[in-house]
């Protein structure tokens, strides 16, 4: 397959990040490895989106905390960003919406067709952009086509007109995803699928009776398909058995093999406030140092309990 008939994927990470660990960058590091090693998909942006400040977790920080520690922990990757939406709406958004929203999002700044995990473009879950503007990518000439940097390179700095994050300021810049970004680039030449990255502790919460709404289960792995990047000794065949909506669309669900063990798979957020708590060296192993320095300057979690 060549680079422009491989489906591209940008990747969606959900959660608390209480704090962001060494795991979770190894995890969307991993599961682009994998993609790519299949040679049916080229990842080319990440997105961490925390959890909003009413999710109700104990123990769980202040999002300005959370977001500045994301942005830390990225700030010297070219393809993963941080997202505020997910914190600064009014309540506690589900998995479903904030996949939509990004969908949606993507849609009207790339012009691309996003569509299901293993439906070809022609049954998109998002049509066709109805303006008539010719795709600046129609030339046949593959030189002139967009290529993985190229394309997010270009989703983000449109994207950075709607929502940015930096650090070192006293509030996050955002700005609301309906303000007029003007004549955006097209891609429509390219199938752009969101894919929701996520650690087998995830899958296996599909599988509580009563915990996931099943129409957003449908969605999230019908509609979207979910790339699941397991512990170690994790039998995630034996849980997608123990799901009817998984069962159903196993094909929609990406399980990444890893033949090596790796230290980073066992890494947490418990651990590692644990370690904090403690007073710990081992939390070097758990978090980047920017992270450290910001949690310490900020005195997170040291008397933190859970």
């Amino acid at each position: 397959m060549t680079e422009t008939t491989k489906t591209h994927v940008i990747l969606l990470s959900c959660g608390s990040f209480n704090p962001i660990t060494k795991g979770h960058i190894h995890m969307f590091e991993k599961a682009r490895e994998y993609l790519h090693k299949t040679g049916r998909f080229i990842v080319i942006g990440g997105i961490i989106s925390p959890v909003h400040d009413s999710y109700g977790k104990p123990g769980l920080v202040p999002s300005r905390h959370r977001l500045t520690m994301c942005q830390l922990a990225v700030q010297s990757s070219d393809w993963i960003r941080v997202d505020p939406w997910e914190c600064y709406q009014d309540t506690w958004q589900t998995t479903c919406s904030v996949l939509e929203h990004h969908r949606d999002l993507m849609k009207r700044v790339t012009g691309c067709i996003l569509s299901n995990v293993n439906s070809p473009s022609t049954t998109p879950v998002i049509g066709q952009p109805q303006n008539t503007t010719s795709p600046i990518y129609q030339n046949s000439n593959t030189a002139n086509k967009p290529t993985a940097i190229k394309l997010w390179g270009k989703m983000s700095e449109s994207l950075g007109k709607i929502c940015c994050v930096r650090p070192h300021v006293e509030r996050f810049t955002f700005v609301d995803e309906n303000a007029n970004l003007g004549t955006a680039m097209r891609y429509e030449e390219i199938e752009l699928r969101i894919l929701l990255l996520c650690g087998s502790d995830l899958l296996e919460s599909f599988c509580i009776p009563g915990l996931w709404n099943e129409s957003d289960m449908e969605v999230i792995v019908g509609d979207f398909g979910i790339v699941v990047v397991p512990r170690d000794g994790v039998d995630t065949e034996r849980i997608m058995n123990h799901s009817s909506v998984l069962r159903k669309h196993k094909d929609n669900i990406v399980v990444v093999k890893d033949d090596l063990n790796h230290p980073m798979s066992v890494v947490s957020s418990t651990k590692s406030r644990l370690a904090l708590q403690h007073g710990d060296g081992h939390v070097v192993d758990y978090l980047s140092q920017p992270v450290i320095d910001y949690i310490l300057q900020s005195q997170l979690y040291i008397n933190a309990s859970g």
